[in-house]
């Protein structure tokens, strides 16, 4: 039961109940069982998954009265899977599952191909991956299914980083494609799952902006971005990325896509990289910022809008005139018009004269909640610079 006064924002729609906002549990149950959510005058709000652990002592995935059995959880899973059907094409990779927002909290599944990637975030759909995966192995039969259960969010429920095959095995390299352009995934060890599926339709949009300049990809990881603006018709592109193993993935899905003349990658520090070329005569037609993201929490906004205005700057600089500058922020703690103010800003000092044409969110396999801004969290901007 919640203490008084702490019930409205279920009430409008909000999935997570804090442990804080809980005066007592009544019962039996034990953390990862399904419980009911009573307000304090008694009336029953819905029913969650419980961990006495976490800060989010029960996240709501039932409405009362619900039968949360083997039946409940195929039943949301082939409406997610629906979905996707409907909003997804030119691809062989998406997101099936988005946590929340297709009622299922702490649950992300992936598709690369005909392998399947689960993520079980929270303890309550950890102790259900088996039968998770057994169900999605029913309705969906891929080749397998693996566990990437080594986010850090997982520690926050006590549950340990962990990873491997549920069912099947094989190579965890897989191939896929978006929109003709196709890629080499590693779901073992890649970032997120193996791929950005969240940038998939602003990859493609800001392609068209591309044909015949020249692209700068900052944050570049396997060269998503770059291989699509080429394409699409771009004359050449220089990536950006700290990781080695990264570059060599983004060569090797060059070479895949006849791209490896016009691609060249560099293994560096984006700040110190993007300092380093301000000083040299080169300029960009286009330039991608997509940075990992700088504002994990609320007590480091501040920096992370520093580091946002830094890479900005920079980058403005060196845009051609006419061109554009597309960047991104996949930090939830920062909101759009700050990110916006925080560009502003910084083509302010750069001398830069500079148009928002348009702002974007994550791809449609990505839905968001409408009671849970949480479940909106990317952000990508796209400027005409003069």
């Amino acid at each position: 039961m919640l203490h008084p006064g702490r019930d409205a924002r279920i009430r409008a729609g909000h999935r997570w109940v804090y442990r804080n906002e809980i005066a007592r549990l009544d019962g039996p149950a034990l953390d990862g069982d399904a419980v009911e959510v009573h307000a304090a005058g008694g009336r029953t709000l819905g029913i969650g998954l419980l961990n006495t652990r976490s800060a989010i002592a029960i996240r709501l995935l039932a409405s009362p009265g619900e039968l949360v059995d083997e039946a409940f959880f195929r039943e949301r899973l082939a409406r997610a899977i629906a979905v996707r059907r409907r909003v997804v094409g030119d691809t062989t990779a998406c997101r099936l599952v988005f946590g929340e927002s297709d009622g299922l909290p702490g649950l992300v599944v992936d598709r690369y191909g005909d392998v399947l990637v689960l993520q079980t975030l929270t303890l309550g759909m950890d102790r259900r991956k088996e039968m998770l995966a057994r169900l999605l192995g029913d309705l969906l039969a891929p080749r397998g299914i693996f566990a990437r259960n080594d986010p850090a969010v997982r520690r926050l429920e006590g549950l340990p980083r962990d990873t491997g095959w549920l069912t099947g095995a094989g190579a965890t390299e897989v191939l896929i494609e978006e929109d003709g352009v196709r890629f080499v995934v590693d779901v073992a060890r890649g970032q997120k799952t193996g791929f950005f599926l969240d940038q998939r339709e602003n990859r493609r949009h800001v392609a068209a902006l591309a044909p015949g300049g020249a692209m700068l990809d900052v944050f570049s990881y396997t060269g998503a971005w770059a291989l699509h603006a080429l394409a699409r018709g771009a004359a050449s592109a220089v990536g950006i990325e700290a990781s080695l193993d990264a570059v060599k993935a983004a060569e090797r899905n060059a070479a895949l896509n006849g791209a490896g003349d016009r691609y060249r990658p560099r293994v560096a520090n984006a700040f110190d990289e993007l300092r380093r070329l301000c000083a040299e005569p080169a300029r960009w037609d286009l330039v991608v910022l997509d940075p990992p993201a700088f504002v994990k929490t609320r007590t480091a906004l501040a920096a992370g809008l520093a580091g946002y205005k830094e890479i900005n700057l920079r980058a403005l600089k060196l845009v051609a005139p006419g061109g554009w500058l597309v960047t991104c922020s996949c930090s939830f703690h920062v909101a759009e018009a700050a990110l916006l103010g925080t560009v502003w800003e910084a083509s302010r000092d750069a001398r830069r004269y500079i148009r928002l044409v348009e702002s974007r969110s994550q791809a449609r396999d990505h839905p968001v909640h409408p009671a849970m801004p949480e479940t909106r969290y990317l952000k990508c901007l796209i400027f005409a610079v003069d």
